[in-house]
């Protein structure tokens, strides 16, 4: 099997002088990258590393971490890459439920980890070995990364995902998007979020630059503005809408293309968001569990904001609208999406009773096929689907279901909310009840008025009973909003 990584090669050795990462103080050669790709590879093997190993790669956001990951991918491994800005304990726990037998990090931050160790270690900066080491070649089932999803129990669990899954879908968005050696593509996504993987590889699979700023410069619109201007960047690949809609309120450049997911974007699009983003505007739909993308949709200069359009699948995926006796729904008709095809990963490492009970043989695909339950509710029109939430997150009011995201996007339409969010709680006499989080220049704007401004367009059912005034909608460190945090000390 050919690899993605067989390309960034051919980069390398056709246009060596061309630069495939820039940051604020360095510009790194195609050429210089697959050298260090190369040299930390055949560290890793000649330590013993190989296929079904996993290694956790503990390297702060930069380049290095680049050449990390991808080495071990050439060394026929696994990475398990970490944001090394999380607690000590939170990494312990991803490595153990990962099973990482190595550990990949800088002499620098060795001892700083804050968690123990036992495996083997390997430092970014070791020196080549002395005589030839072979890389192995890379089958198509073999394991290529580890990325941990929220588990119930508060553990996080640890997707095992191949490589033809991520190959597949990383030639898809080089081929889907149109990247080529002129796209400048900015990482936004933290280094242990599967987002960072497409980020990071398909900018360098299609020959073209990936910008890599520190972290503190995308978390302020000002700066990550500056960012986006210094280094002539056109493509956004990993942008949630809560982040798009905290950037796009201000002085944003032209990008030719942005791509959306994690959330629903449908609050953005109803706030008026397409219309400060000229260039072409992607919604993609998909879980960890399916090799982060399944779906996308093409958002048109003036969409249809009464629904979340996510698209069709990519190539090598299928998308199943199955009732609960998981036979197929009819066109139009409301089911749970069951996702199969190339993309669906192996499980959950450690996790046979999690994985037996959301995999599940697809009786719609061939011998030995599986397919993922996604816990998300849609609907199938002529093949487009629409997103209509998780099943676990509709809310009944008066028995009637409500959708927290609808709310949101009649919030973000008033001209004094620039952020908006929806949780729930319950009152003394057991009724559940909306409460709206609401961010913005709101110091004149009452409880009643914003009352009004939603009767225009909501029925009476989904009102909030309360409006709490926040600074900013809080964020998870993947850009999704944290509604946990919203509900802390009401």
């Amino acid at each position: 099997m050919t690899s993605f990584l067989d390309e960034l090669v051919a980069h390398g050795r056709r246009r060596p002088g061309a630069p495939a990462i820039v940051t604020p103080d360095t510009v790194i050669t195609y050429g210089d990258l697959v050298s260090r790709i190369d040299r930390l590879a055949r560290v890793l093997v000649a330590r013993g590393i190989g296929p079904e190993q996993v290694c956790a790669v503990a390297v702060e956001r930069g380049p290095q971490a680049v050449v990390a990951m991808a080495a071990v991918l050439r060394a026929g491994a696994a990475f398990l890459t970490l944001d090394v800005e999380l607690p000590g304990p939170r990494l312990e726990t991803m490595v153990r439920s990962g099973q990482a037998r190595c550990l990949v990090t800088t002499s620098a931050l060795a001892g700083q980890l804050g968690f123990a160790f036992d495996g083997l270690r390997v430092h970014t900066d070791e020196p080549a070995p002395a005589g030839a080491v072979s890389l192995p070649p890379i089958a198509a089932r073999s394991l290529a990364y580890v990325s941990h999803t929220s588990g119930s129990t508060g553990t996080p669990n640890a997707v095992l995902v191949e490589h033809r899954g991520l190959n597949n879908y990383l030639r898809c968005v080089v081929r889907d998007y149109d990247l080529g050696a002129d796209t400048v593509v900015l990482q936004l996504a933290p280094l242990g979020y599967d987002a960072s993987i497409r980020d990071t590889f398909a900018p360098l699979v299609a020959g073209g630059r990936l910008v890599l700023v520190p972290r503190s410069t995308l978390l302020r619109a000002d700066e990550f503005i500056a960012a986006v201007r210094r280094f002539d960047v056109d493509t956004i690949l990993s942008a949630t809408p809560t982040f798009l809609t905290f950037v796009s309120a201000h002085d944003l450049p032209p990008l030719r293309l942005t791509v959306s997911s994690g959330e629903s974007l449908r609050p953005f699009l109803t706030a008026g968001g397409r219309a400060r983003l000229p260039g072409r505007l992607v919604n993609q739909y998909g879980p960890t569990e399916a090799t982060m993308t399944s779906t996308r949709f093409v958002v048109p200069p003036d969409p249809d904001t009464t629904v979340d359009l996510v698209g069709a699948p990519i190539e090598g995926v299928t998308i199943h609208v199955l009732d609960d006796d998981l036979a197929p729904v009819p066109d139009g008709a409301v089911g749970q999406v069951w996702i199969g095809g190339i993309g669906v990963t192996r499980g959950y490492g450690g996790r046979p009773d999690l994985t037996a009970e959301r995999f599940v043989p697809d009786p719609l695909g061939g011998p030995g096929e599986r397919m993922y339950r996604t816990g998300d509710l849609a609907r199938s029109r002529d093949g487009i689907l629409e997103y209509l939430g998780r099943a676990d997150r509709q809310i009944k009011i008066r028995g009637y279901r409500v959708d927290p995201a609808e709310i949101e996007g009649a919030l973000l339409s008033h001209p004094a909310v620039a952020g908006a969010a929806v949780s729930t709680a319950t009152d003394d006499r057991g009724r559940v009840f909306l409460i709206a989080h609401v961010a913005g220049e709101l110091a004149e704007v009452t409880d009643a008025a914003l009352r009004h401004h939603l009767a225009a367009t909501l029925p009476p059912y989904m009102m909030p009973r309360r409006f709490a005034r926040i600074a900013r909608v809080p964020t998870t460190t993947s850009g999704k909003a944290d509604r946990r945090a919203l509900t802390v000390g009401l």
